[in-house]
């Protein structure tokens, strides 16, 4: 019989090397497509209404005209760039705690919107895009003559 000795930080390492592969699984499993990187990601809340869909992204310091959002396939894309030139430098040490570089945001649309109405506003680094939905198609009746 051999004797093996029992090391109980072996099952902190176990986990976390199951919880480092399972994220890493999950990212790849995101999305095959294009690979983007981002530096940062704008806080997002989406809100269904009855007649369109609201997404609201925080993106301060961006002018509007260097955003670019558009509808592909079914996922909406906003993408674009913060520089930040902001600097506070003292004694060698530096603060930048604002986030800066490029950022990138998909989101999956629902059936039913009209990609052809999708309209999108700012207001003091709000950006708000409108997703319309499609109307509802009525049944018809069909006379029998």
């Amino acid at each position: 019989m051999s004797m093996t000795q029992y090391n109980p930080w072996n099952l902190f390492d176990q986990l976390q090397h199951e919880m480092n592969r399972a994220q890493s699984h999950n990212h790849r499993a995101e999305d095959n497509g294009n690979v983007v990187t981002s530096d940062w990601a704008p806080a997002v809340d989406i809100k269904e209404e009855d007649n369109q869909y609201l997404l609201i992204a925080d993106i301060p310091g961006v002018d509007p005209k260097d955003i670019d959002i558009h509808m592909e396939n079914g996922v909406l894309t906003i993408k674009g760039e913060r520089n930040s030139e902001l600097k506070t430098e003292h004694e060698g040490f530096k603060r930048i705690e604002r986030k800066h570089g490029v950022f990138y945001r998909r989101f999956t649309m629902p059936e039913g919107v009209n990609p052809d109405a999708i309209d999108a506003k700012s207001n003091n680094g709000v950006i708000t895009v409108i997703i319309p939905k499609q109307e509802a198609v009525k049944p018809r009746k069909i006379a029998v003559n």
